[in-house]
């Protein structure tokens, strides 16, 4: 299984199941430390069938395309401006991770070429997640291309976030983030 993928395979398993409790990520990491840590049990999971596999990503990847896709609902699509930006962030989510991947795998390295292997790896992950591609480059273009011709604050769906801005606005806030065995003593919550 490739490891940069795992987000992606639990948020779609979160969109499947709908379930987003905090209990059930504990229990699926106690899980991984238990396969992980006794080899003969990782191996039973080594040894799922790779069209498994595939038709599990198949799925998961679909919920996840879905839950992304739809956050556009809160932005205005009519706009000029709101199809360029998901247009072109879609469109070099898929390039940019390919021309690193394919230049990884003709030369051995990744195109970043400095002095230190730490700086150049992590620029490589980075730029070879899609995902990640997408997001910073949607970010960027929504921060920075000017809102000409009556195009408002609306357009990017901003207004619909404003009220989970805060963390103080909600008072089911504290209990929701609340750390279990009132380790919230210790690890307050923003």
């Amino acid at each position: 299984m490739i490891l940069p993928c795992f987000s992606s395979e639990n948020a779609g398993l979160l969109g499947l199941t709908h379930i987003g409790s905090r209990r059930v990520i504990q229990i699926s990491a106690g899980f991984m430390l238990f396969f992980s840590v006794l080899g003969k049990f990782g191996a039973v999971l080594a040894s799922i069938p790779l069209p498994i596999v595939a038709a599990l990503y198949c799925v998961l990847y679909a919920y996840v395309a879905s839950a992304g896709l739809g956050l556009l609902q809160f932005c205005n699509l009519n706009s000029y401006r709101s199809k360029f930006i998901v247009g072109f962030a879609l469109f070099m989510g898929l390039s940019v991770p390919q021309y690193f991947n394919e230049y990884l795998a003709t030369s051995g390295h990744g195109p970043v070429h400095t002095g230190s292997t730490w700086f150049n790896n992590i620029v490589q992950v980075i730029f070879s997640s899609p995902a990640t591609v997408a997001i910073i480059i949607a970010f960027f273009l929504d921060s920075t291309v000017s809102r000409r011709h009556g195009s408002t604050r609306r357009d990017s769906g901003r207004h619909w976030w404003e009220k989970f801005r805060n963390f103080g606005s909600d008072t089911r806030s504290e209990e929701f983030y609340s750390l279990p065995y009132n380790l919230n003593r210790y690890f307050p919550s923003v």
